[in-house]
């Protein structure tokens, strides 16, 4: 028997193994199916040139659990180890020490994977000790037997074994028991070897028999499904790319379509790529591409190792240049992974746009599933804009499509402002703003529909990619406003007049929760609505940018400002206007005269100090002017009282009021049962 040492001058490797090398115990099987699935391959290789003369017999890698020995065991029949290679692959761990080695190898997974036995010893993560037994697949060769408990002793004698190949037990430690569970091994098997080119057999195959399961003699193989993009596309159909969809994810929808990737320069890559119906939910979808180095199974988790939009596709990426580590710190800073990454982005904008040129129609029908996906790329990746703006695209209220530049052509002529900008006009909800898109298509104008998640960042995007153009959503403001092409027509209200009438619809405007009202007066013309609620469009863009951006949430916590737009024009307006001042006239009067002696006091006291500095007036002054200041300010909350009282004796006004709300989905509660009430009520008189 040989005792000896690991090649190693640090205390104990273990230590270091468990925490650096690997980011979850569990992949250690991953290590163990991947070492006996390449002795088989290698096996074969040989055979293939000759160099083996034996008959290749069963190939399959078999796993197996021994609950009451607390054993998990790979073995295999591939080409086996003799006393010499075990000792120079096992036992030869080539560093110096602990330091030498994170120094070395921290950012190079490559090299940390590339040393022989260190996938090996990924059993210690989950095993107290492993022994292996090997028999080589030359002829006459002798059957070994290595132990260790996870110290850098071991011990390699001589050993009887039947057959060539590999048994690697791992003696499970007693805070890994999960490891010795059927059902924790195979989701295992299913999660890193479902694609692996030799055969993995765990347990046998179960049938129903006497009212319940039994096991049958047929093995159960983890890896029967076939890889498909290990195939040539020419010689697949779209029910295969289907049915491979329907086995990695068997409770989505059918994709839309689908890359095939095949390229072997500057790197080896294979895969197949879906594009799935993602509708406009960003999260729910990610971690759907399965990485995969040589058919084995590296990861899901593929943020910052592709482009973020690309984890919203799904499918399969397998590439030998893809370092065989779970460590994602190592994924992201690889050279091969961004060429990767960068190449799989230029194939998916090319196949869109020979889509796109190959059957316009076919793709737009796509649009409404596609849009998310390609909006996400251009927000979050520069030159993805550049890729995609050819074959990107806008849909109006009236379910029309069109490329950017279209778009821009349709409406220049109509929707270009006074100041040469291209005002592009769009609609979040085409029924609750049925009435806006109404009165701006009765002006002949476009609008576009933006009820994506993402359309209102995109908005702010292109008003910075494209030459002097903004958007503005349909009821930002009144229609004469939205896109001004002249000069506005003046209020010929008096200063008084606007006072009141502003006054009589603010003080009857409802106290909402995170919402405030301003109130506006335009001449609209007689023919337009009476009131007309608005939204601020930078404000609103700024809250919603605060959802999806960091440091902006704090628009989030800034009320909703709307503006209560009332249409001077309109002869209800005029009315309300008429009645409220042939209602306060009297009450009124001796304030306005109170008022205009306190604004002549003031003036008088204000002309002597405009000259002095502040230390230079009389504090006798001082006081009198902020007397006066404080009388007028009395005067004017008395005049918004009378006024105040007078608007909530007139119906008329609640009446408009609440229209314009139930017009914008904003008149609920009790002001929404009695508005129907004096709906009524006016129908009745």
């Amino acid at each position: 028997m040989q005792k000896g040492n690991i090649g190693v001058t640090t205390e104990n490797i273990f230590p270091v193994i468990k925490k650096f090398l690997y980011s979850d115990h569990e992949i250690f099987l991953r290590e163990m199916v991947s070492n006996a699935v390449d002795a088989t391959q290698k096996l074969k290789t040989l055979k293939a040139q000759g160099d083996f003369k034996g008959e290749e017999g069963d190939l399959t890698v078999r796993v197996t659990v021994d609950k009451e020995q607390g054993t998990l065991t790979i073995s295999d029949r591939g080409i086996g180890m003799t006393a010499e290679e075990v000792d120079k692959y096992i036992n030869q761990i080539a560093f110096s020490g602990v330091n030498d080695f994170l120094e070395k190898y921290q950012d190079k997974a490559n090299a940390i994977i590339g040393h022989f036995g260190l996938g090996f010893y990924s059993a210690f993560m989950v095993a107290s000790a492993v022994d292996i037994v090997t028999k080589s697949y030359q002829e006459g060769a002798q059957a070994v037997k290595w132990s260790c408990d996870g110290s850098p002793s071991y011990t390699l004698e001589e050993t009887d074994k039947a057959d060539r190949g590999t048994d690697v037990i791992l003696h499970i430690a007693d805070d890994c028991k999960e490891f010795l569970e059927q059902a924790r091994i195979e989701a295992l098997l299913n999660k890193y070897c479902k694609f692996l080119s030799v055969p993995v057999a765990f347990g046998k195959e179960t049938e129903w028999k006497d009212g319940k399961q039994v096991e049958t003699d047929k093995d159960h193989v983890i890896n029967s499904v076939e890889p498909l993009w290990m195939k040539a596309p020419s010689s697949l159909k779209d029910e295969d790319y289907q049915h491979f969809y329907r086995t990695l994810y068997p409770m989505h929808d059918e994709p839309l379509f689908w890359i095939h990737l095949n390229v072997d320069y500057p790197f080896n890559l294979t895969g197949i790529l879906y594009f799935p119906r993602i509708k406009s939910n960003l999260e729910l979808q990610r971690n759907k591409i399965q990485l995969y180095c040589n058919q084995v199974f590296v990861t899901d988790q593929v943020e910052g190792i592709v482009p973020d939009f690309l984890t919203l596709l799904h499918g399969v990426i397998d590439s030998p240049d893809i370092p065989l580590n779970v460590s994602r710190s190592y994924l992201q800073s690889d050279a091969n992974v961004k060429k990767i990454s960068t190449y799989i982005t230029k194939k998916v904008a090319d196949r869109l746009q020979s889509i796109f040129k190959e059957d316009r129609k076919a793709y737009e029908e796509k649009w409404d599933d596609l849009k998310i996906f390609i909006n996400y790329g251009m927000l979050s990746q520069n030159d993805f804009y550049d890729r995609a703006k050819d074959f990107a695209l806008l849909k109006d209220v009236d379910g029309k499509y069109f490329t950017y530049e279209e778009y821009q052509t349709l409406v220049k002529d109509n929707q270009t402002d006074k100041e040469g900008n291209i005002i592009c006009l769009y609609a979040n909800d085409a029924t609750e703003q049925y009435a806006y898109i109404e009165a701006a298509k009765d002006k002949g104008y476009s609008i576009l529909l933006f009820d994506g998640q993402l359309d209102t960042p995109m908005a702010s995007m292109l008003e910075q990619k494209w030459d002097k153009c903004r958007f503005t959503r349909v009821d930002a403001d009144t229609i004469d406003r939205l896109i001004v092409k002249e000069d506005a027509k003046k209020c010929e209200l008096t200063d008084e007049e606007r006072d009141n009438l502003s006054e009589v619809f603010r003080s009857q405007m409802p106290s909402m929760d995170k919402v405030e009202f301003m109130v506006d007066l335009q001449p609209m013309g007689e023919g337009n609505q009476p009131v007309v609620i608005t939204q601020n469009e930078y404000m609103r863009r700024m809250k919603e940018a605060g959802r999806y951006q960091e440091g902006m949430s704090f628009y989030m916590q800034m009320p909703d400002s709307y503006t209560l737009v009332l249409n001077t024009d309109h002869p209800l307006v005029k009315n309300v206007l008429e009645q409220t001042e042939q209602a306060t006239a009297e009450e009124l009067k001796p304030i306005a005269s109170e008022l205009r002696g306190l604004e002549a006091r003031l003036q008088v006291l204000r002309q002597s100090t405009k000259d002095k500095k502040q230390e230079e007036i009389e504090q006798e002054t001082k006081d009198d002017i902020a007397n006066t200041e404080k009388a007028m300010q009395e005067q004017r909350n008395k005049k918004k009282d009378i006024v105040a009282a007078c608007a909530a004796k007139n119906q008329v006004v609640s009446q408009l009021i609440d229209l314009a709300l139930l017009q914008n989905g904003m008149l609920k509660g009790a002001r929404l049962t009695n508005f129907l009430k004096r709906s009524i009520a006016l129908i009745k008189q």
